[in-house]
Parts: structure tokens; sequence; C-alpha cells
């Protein structure tokens, strides 16, 4: 039994689906823990490509269990729109998918009351993609949210609406001038959800460790980022869960020990979406050519990515934060045309020079990257799946990350394919 937790080392965005979709090959079981809907994976498969938003992308391996943990927050909608989706393209999803009854459920009114806020921002917005994830969260800490398992009780389902209502409209119409929600229209509308969702919600603690007592590995998959996590990302430009190592164990039910191995996922450069502080960002000719190349718009909203170079203060940060034990990194295809490559090792802030990542926004936002620059290969990676057949220099860039984080690099994505991968130590083992 090997159980190994993926998350993103930097701002999200990272290649995560495609890596989590290799590994699945060697896992029983794929759990994701966080997040909403507003994350998404997009995953090639004999050209062939999946967009998935809620539903871990192990699902595209036949005999593979997928679950949605309790740390995750769900829209039925989204959900149910996602299984049929699947199964319009011949993926079998009953019996092989499970939404643990603890996730909690987003309501329209988590919606409204989120891209109220956002509007009300002006321009101290979040950036938030507006469906209702962070207002989800807050009516799950205020103990005020309603959770899948409350879909299969039409009464208590009902008493619940007119309880949070009462006070929900009152928000919406006075501080928004939104349209308040009728609480019978809303019920009728979740039970339909509860019909279709009824075969997936289960009690998913027991099935995960009746897996890891019969020696079936695990693999637990989280969204976004370390960069974007509520309690160590840059507050408050951040999301509104833990998507760090340590969320894996709250929102699955599993304890540190059955955790075996954490395998983080950076790209070859760093980009990201939405506002907040980012001091390595191109905004210029360079960032827009990785953005192209790159392909870095995001899956579920379409938003154009912020590119710049490789920040490794924040990678370092990033292993500390998740006892990275390996790393997995992407898009190396994307720097194949440049001379030159920076890369960030420290920065400087109030004419000092620093090496360790700002804990709060304002500081990260006036630090000065200080970069070391390193010769580009200017020859195309991609495809390559044997180390020993990249080129000499995007080896030694390889090597460089290693040294410079003191973890060694398990896996590496030169292409959006499947195949098109190089695997240098196998994460479940190491």
């Amino acid at each position: 039994m090997a159980n190994l937790v993926v998350v993103g080392a930097q701002w999200g965005d990272e290649g995560k689906g495609k890596i989590v979709d290799i590994l699945t090959e060697r896992a029983d079981v794929v759990a994701r823990f966080q997040g909403g809907h507003n994350a998404g994976h997009t995953v090639v498969v004999d050209d062939e490509e999946f967009i998935l938003h809620l539903i871990p992308s192990g699902i595209l391996h036949e005999g593979t269990t997928c679950v949605i943990g309790n740390g995750v927050v769900v829209d039925p909608k989204a959900l149910i729109s996602e299984i049929r989706e699947l199964e319009g393209r011949g993926i079998r999803v009953e019996g092989r998918l499970y939404v643990s009854n603890k996730a909690h459920v987003i309501m329209p009114y988590h919606v409204a009351i989120d891209q109220g806020s956002e509007q009300s921002k002006g321009s101290d917005k979040i950036g938030t993609t507006g469906r209702g994830i962070g207002p989800c969260y807050v009516d799950k800490m205020g103990r005020s949210g309603i959770r899948a398992g409350d879909l299969l009780r039409p009464e208590d389902l009902r008493a619940k609406l007119e309880k949070n209502l009462g006070w929900v409209n009152v928000v919406l119409k006075e501080l928004y001038g939104a349209k308040p929600f009728d609480v019978g229209a809303l019920h009728a509308e979740y039970l339909k959800f509860a019909e279709d969702l009824a075969p997936f919600i289960a009690d998913v603690s027991p099935r995960l460790f009746s897996a890891m007592d019969s020696g079936k590995h695990l693999l637990l998959e989280g969204a976004q980022g370390t960069l974007l996590d509520v309690d160590h990302g840059t507050y408050p430009f951040v999301t509104s869960s833990s998507p760090t190592a340590g969320g894996a164990c709250t929102g699955l039910g599993i304890g540190p020990n059955h955790i075996h191995g954490v395998l983080g996922i950076t790209k070859a450069y760093t980009t990201r979406v939405g506002s907040g502080p980012f001091p390595t960002e191109q905004d210029n000719d360079l960032g827009q050519a990785l953005r192209k190349k790159g392909g870095e718009y995001g899956a579920t909203t379409g938003r154009a990515r912020r590119c710049g170079w490789l920040d490794m203060v924040a990678v370092r940060y990033a292993v500390r934060t998740n006892s990275l034990t390996g790393l997995a990194i992407t898009k190396l295809d994307v720097l194949d045309d440049l001379e030159e490559i920076k890369v960030c090792t420290a920065y400087k802030l109030n004419g000092k020079t620093i090496d360790s990542f700002p804990y709060d926004a304002e500081s990260l936002a006036r630090v000065e990257p200080v970069y070391e620059t390193l010769p580009g290969w200017k020859q195309s990676t991609v495809g390559v799946v044997n180390f020993d057949k990249l080129p000499a220099v995007a080896q030694d860039y390889i090597r460089y990350i290693e040294k410079a984080t003191g973890v060694p690099v398990d896996m590496v994505s030169t292409g959006k394919k499947r195949s098109e991968t190089i695997i240098l130590r196998d994460p479940f083992k190491a």
C-alpha cells in the first residue's frame, strides 16, 4: 500500500490533471479533497480532450474508483452535467464515483452573494470565478451549510433552506440589490438534483479505509495550488480552502500516518490567474509568448493567465509547506525557443535581499526578484520520453531545480499528451 498526495506548488494551473491521469495507472482510488468547480483539469487521451472540473481524472481509467471528499464544495447542477458529459462519451461513472455525504452543497444564493460581493469591491476585487465557492465555505464555517446528505432528506433540506433564506434574502436585497430566492422553488429544484445524485452520495471514509486495508494505492488530489491556500497563500488573494497537503487529511478524513508521499507539481515557468502579487510576472512580449505557446487559458473560465519566470523562492516555500517528497515539472517544452531563461532565486525587499516567501501580500507586491540567467536549449523537447534524450542544457535546467529545492524531480512533462512524459522515479515507490 502507498498513498500519494498530489498538490500544486505554485498558484494553481500547474498541469495536475495530466500528472494525476498518468499516476492513476498505478492508483486504485483517486480522491479529490478540496475546492469546487472553479478548478479544472484538461487531459488529452489519444488526441481526445477531456475537461474535468469536479470529478477526478481517474474516472478516465476503467476500474479506478473516484471520490469527491468532504472538503470539496459541490454544485449539484455542475456535477450532474459533468457526469452526463462523461457518460455521453462512453465513460462509465455510476458505481465508480462516490460523493461524500459530508461535502457541502453550493446553492444559487452562494453564487449571487459571490458575484454581488466581487462587484461591490470595484478595483479591490479578489478575482474569484463568481461560482459561489467562497460563500459556500463561509456557510460551512458559520455552521449554516447544507451538505450532500441533506439532499436525501427532503424535510431537513426544507427546514435548512427556510432558515438560511431568512437572512440571505435580506443581504441580497439590501446590500447587493439582487433578487431574493423562493424557498419552495429552490427546494423543488434541489430535490430533482437529489434524484440524480442519490446513487453517488455515500459515506466515503469507510470505503477509503477498506481500500487501504486491502493494500490498494490511493491518490489524493488537490485543486488550485499552495500559493492560493487560505492560510498559507497570498491572502486575501487566495481560494477558500486548503489545497496544501494537510488539506488531504481534513478533506477526506484520513490521518497523517496514512500519507506516504507528497508530489508537488510546478511548471517550468510560473503563471497566475486573477488578482494578487506576482513577483516574476512578465507583462510584455515574453509573457504573451509564454501564454500563447503554453495555451495559458483557464480550463474552467477561459481567463488568460498571467505568465512569468520560474520563482524558486515560491517553490521552496511550497516544498516546506507541503513536505514535498518529489516534484513533477510540466510544460518544459514551452521554453524550447528561448535563448536564455531567468530563474528568480531571491527577493529584494526594503533594500535587503531575502530568500524566504513573505507572509503578507502587501510585502510580496513590493519585492524585486533577484534573477539568475541560464542558457536556453533552442531545441524541441516535445514528446521526449527519456531524460537522456533531452538537450543537455534542458537536463541541466531540471537538475538546477532539484539542487535549488533539495527535492528530486520524479516526472517531466514534454507535451499535452499522456504519452509525452518522462518518468525519472515512480512517485508511489519513492
